[in-house]
Parts: C-alpha cells; sequence; structure tokens
C-alpha cells in the first residue's frame, strides 16, 4: 500500500471511529439487540456499488465495529449484496436467539461483497439468514438495508454524513405507537 493509499485509510479510520461513537451514543442499543449493517466497499473507495469490492475496507471497518457490538452485548447482522438476496450473516447465537431460519449460500467477493465475506471469516459460528428485524443500523454507500429493520425507523443524524465516497444513512428503530385519541406513551 502506498503512502497516500495509506494516509487515506488513516484518515478513514479516524472518522469511522467518530461515527462509530455517535451512533452508538443517539442509537440506545441493549444487549442481544440487533445491529444491520450494510457496507458497500466499492463506494466508500468511490467505485459504482457493486464494481470494485474491497477486502481492505472491510478489514479496516470490521474490527471496531465488532470490538463496540462485543462489548454491548449486541448482534451484529452484516448484508450482503443483491446477488444473494440481501441476505446477512449472522452469529448462530442470534439465529438461535430471535429463532431465525439459516439459508443456504456462502458470500463471496462479488456475490455477497467484501463486508460479508469478512464477517464470514472473522465471525465465531456464522450462519446465514434471508431475513431479519433489527433495532438499528448502518448503511454505508446506500446498500438499502430498511427491509431488515423493525417497522418504524428513525433516522439517526450526526456531523458526519460520508465514509469515504459512500453517503452514510443511520438508524434505530422504536416501537409502533398504537391507539387512539386516548392513548398515553412514556417518553
Amino acid at each position: 500500500m502506498d503512502k497516500h493509499v495509506a494516509d487515506k485509510f488513516q484518515e478513514m479510520a479516524k472518522v469511522w471511529n467518530d461515527i462509530l461513537d455517535a451512533f452508538f451514543i443517539k442509537a440506545e442499543l441493549r444487549s442481544k439487540q440487533i445491529l444491520v449493517l450494510g457496507c458497500s466497499t466499492s463506494e466508500v473507495i468511490g467505485h459504482r456499488i457493486g464494481q470494485g469490492s474491497s477486502i481492505e475496507v472491510a478489514e479496516l471497518l470490521l474490527p471496531p465495529l465488532l470490538e463496540r457490538v462485543h462489548g454491548l452485548g449486541l448482534f451484529l447482522a452484516v448484508q450482503g449484496c443483491e446477488h444473494i438476496n440481501r441476505a446477512l450473516v449472522v452469529e448462530e447465537a442470534c439465529l438461535d436467539h430471535y429463532g431465525l431460519e439459516e439459508v443456504t449460500v456462502l458470500p463471496a467477493l462479488h456475490a455477497g461483497g467484501a463486508m460479508t465475506v469478512k464477517a464470514w471469516e472473522t465471525f465465531t459460528s456464522p450462519v446465514m439468514v434471508e431475513q431479519i428485524q433489527g433495532h438499528a443500523g448502518i448503511d454505508i454507500g446506500d446498500t438499502f438495508i430498511g427491509m431488515h429493520l423493525r417497522p418504524v425507523a428513525i433516522p439517526i443524524r450526526i456531523h458526519v454524513k460520508d465514509l469515504g465516497e459512500a453517503h452514510l444513512t443511520l438508524a434505530r428503530t422504536r416501537p409502533r405507537l398504537i391507539g387512539g385519541p386516548r392513548a398515553a406513551y412514556a417518553e
């Protein structure tokens, strides 16, 4: 890796840590909840989604995220691309805890993407699931993780709008408000 690229990656690592700090403060996640990650490593390095998958970017982004996820006792679900129907890599413990259905597909660099490949290699006991209902999400590069979030998603706004060249979207969810004009809601 040449010095220019190394400097860009070092700056990206700093921005990523700032993003994660701000996100986890605002997401207010509790133990055993699910965080969905969608990441186009192609978009991060300035390519069109699916056109330049980068294991190096995945290797930069996944470890600090996993450190925080494990520290909070969360489950991480890493979404693949449309070539595997946006299936997700999760730990078997997440599958068991939420009664999810396992599917058979292995993520690959050009069918799933670099982040799912890295998650598959890194997780203790990885399995694939086709759908999930996450409590919060990080979407890097407009990978459209909304299908894997609970029904009422709330945007999280922070001081950073992009990671590398990729657009950044953050969300948390909340339970649905039900009832009529007489209903009361806790804050």
